[in-house]
């Protein structure tokens, strides 16, 4: 990748007690690219975001951020970047803009208090006290004050938490025009619709280990899509047309329920429907659906959980969503 800005080699964190959160992972984000961490709770997306920041050491591996080891370089690294943790803890009494004007104090290169509210919404309640703000609102002021010194490198952790629809996507938008202008960023999040809206380029983490990586379309390009079915009294999955026939790649049923996974889905769905006219039947509770990144998402947290409850170790197989 040409001008990196982020470069990960071999990545690990280690805690207290011996526990491996991160476990040697491996990516670059290029400048004015936007790069999701997606994963499953506990999967380790604040740790490496944490690592990045120059928060804490790795326990081993490599990473620079604008060519610099941000946990021993800190000087060269901090004034360039913005960081939004996942609670900016300001304190409560303060009003909004004192807010804002303390932390303008503290940032070499500062956005005019006035700009910093306007960028984010927060003009019209300049005046109200940390505490009496909203949630949303909340997260709003923890965006600008990693927006004020104009960073090059933006680190969102969960930057749309608490947000209503509207302001979710307002921060969208305004991320957008963020990475438009140059801006690199790399984001954490819940919400799948936000990788799918946002990322050029996504990674998704499993208890310490990239499970998949690259852009929306190449990680939803690696699962199959599926049709789904119920067939009538006195049929049987073998009156089908032959599964491997019609790209069927496998199947599972549940009574009458069939579910085909396919990579060639206009195919299998359009050969399904001819058998199914000809035999005049009807197929009920007919479900074809496209691959996305949700199923790439869940897909992958249950092989991992699988996998994990094969090796004894206690697989996680919710969906951090």
């Amino acid at each position: 990748m040409t001008d990196q800005v982020i470069d990960v080699t071999d990545l690990r964190r280690v805690y207290g007690g011996g526990f491996e959160a991160v476990r040697g992972i491996s990516f670059e984000v290029g400048r004015g690219e936007l790069f999701a961490l997606l994963g499953t709770n506990g999967a380790g997306k604040t740790s490496t975001v944490e690592l990045l920041e120059g928060l804490a050491a790795p326990a081993a591996g490599r990473v620079r951020v604008l060519g610099h080891d941000p946990y021993t370089e800190r000087a060269a690294v901090r004034p360039r970047i913005g960081v939004m943790l996942q609670e900016g803890g300001f304190p409560a009494e303060l009003t909004v803009t004192e807010t804002v004007r303390m932390w303008a104090g503290c940032t070499s290169g500062a956005r005019p208090v006035a700009e910093a509210l306007d960028v984010v919404g927060l003009t019209k309640r300049a005046g109200v006290r940390v505490k009496q703000l909203s949630g949303g609102e909340k997260r709003r002021l923890d965006l600008a004050m990693a927006l004020i010194g104009r960073p090059e490198v933006l680190f969102l952790d969960e930057p749309t938490t608490g947000l209503d629809a509207e302001g979710r996507r307002e921060t969208w938008e305004l991320v957008q025009e963020l990475r438009d202008g140059g801006t690199t960023v790399l984001l954490t999040t819940h919400y799948l619709e936000e990788a799918e809206e946002l990322a050029d380029r996504l990674a998704i983490l499993h208890e310490g280990r990239i499970a998949a990586e690259g852009s929306v379309a190449d990680v939803v390009a690696a699962q199959p899509s599926h049709v789904s079915f119920e067939l009538p009294e006195g049929y049987f999955v073998g009156d089908l047309p032959p599964l491997a026939g019609i790209g069927v790649t496998g199947h599972e049923t549940v009574g009458r329920l069939v579910r085909l996974r396919t990579n060639e889905l206009q195919r299998t769905a359009t050969e399904l429907l001819v058998w199914a006219r000809d035999a005049r039947i009807t197929l009920g509770s007919l479900d074809v659906r496209a691959a996305s990144l949700e199923e790439a998402f869940l897909r992958i947290a249950r092989e991992a959980g699988t996998a994990d409850d094969a090796s004894g170790r206690p697989g996680r197989k919710e969906m951090a969503a």
